[in-house]
């Protein structure tokens, strides 16, 4: 198969594009280390100067001033928590739809594709009060209820990758003497490591960017999450510290960026096997 020719109009304007997704990152790299004088209307797009130099004290300031770590902490709770979480039932709910293949289990997959198109603010209300009710508006029990808004794209993901595994692995590792749960952590799992990836990293970068749930459904004066806490950094009328801003915006970018760029390489197949027989 000859190889087909790269059309290099195609690529300047793809390029193009990432310069521009990519721009407003860079812009808040930028300005976290100017003085806040510096961060202006007039003087955010231009680069540093020796005036403007402010070294790392602005992200000293957002360690100091919202007490970054602390909240650093809560955030890497629940984003830990609430991706174990959704990948564990996820994955083995979309192995039992895929082999049981019965009416309940289409129901049930069905409600959790329909489950993608519900906007969150039909729901967000009576959610805070049932989240309180059950006592669910703490770091460590929040994760039940990311469980339910994250499972319809991960078992719409995972049935897809699951169909393609032959169902003879799994007869042959029952023969070996493994039990249905024994053939779903050492057999199916291990197959499906690009889905789990894939769905590892969308949902870590929407929980890890979450503000609208936390600052719904947790108590507000014990608990914060990085985007919570940036909102605390505003003081009297309105004013806002943009130096300490940018700093803890890049600090809270920092983290995922690693993990995205780490695990980059499985995206893309656990995309396209989660979509072929989906």
């Amino acid at each position: 198969m000859e190889n087909k020719k790269k059309n290099p109009v195609a690529s300047i304007i793809l390029t193009l594009i990432c310069i521009l997704w990519m721009y407003p990152i860079v812009l808040i790299l930028i300005n976290s280390l100017k003085k806040e004088a510096a961060i202006t209307t007039s003087g955010v797009f231009s680069i540093p100067t020796a005036e403007t130099w402010n070294g790392v004290a602005n992200f000293v300031a957002s360690v100091t001033q919202m007490d970054f770590l602390k909240s650093f902490w809560y955030s890497l709770v629940i984003s830990v928590m609430s991706v174990a979480l959704i990948m564990l039932c996820c994955s083995m709910a979309a192995w039992y739809i895929v082999r049981v293949n019965g009416a309940l289990s289409k129901v049930f997959y069905y409600l959790c594709v329909f489950s993608m198109v519900v906007p969150f603010q039909m729901v967000m209300f009576t959610l805070a009060k049932t989240a309180d009710t059950l006592r669910l508006n703490n770091p460590y029990n929040i994760c039940i209820i990311y469980l339910g808004f994250g499972a319809g794209l991960s078992v719409f993901m995972f049935t897809g990758f699951m169909k393609s595994i032959p169902l003879e692995i799994e007869e042959a590792a029952m023969i070996d003497g493994c039990t249905p749960i024994q053939t779903f952590f050492k057999v199916v799992l291990p197959i499906a490591k690009p889905t789990c990836v894939t769905v590892t990293i969308l949902q870590a970068m929407w929980i890890w960017n979450d503000y609208l749930l936390p600052s719904l459904v947790l108590d507000q004066r014990k608990y914060k999450t990085v985007p919570m806490a940036v909102q605390y950094l505003k003081g009297g009328y309105g004013s806002v510290d943009m130096g300490a801003m940018m700093g803890t915006l890049v600090l809270a970018i920092v983290p995922i960026i690693i993990f995205y760029l780490f695990c980059q390489r499985y995206i893309i197949e656990g995309v396209v096997a989660g979509a072929v027989k989906g």
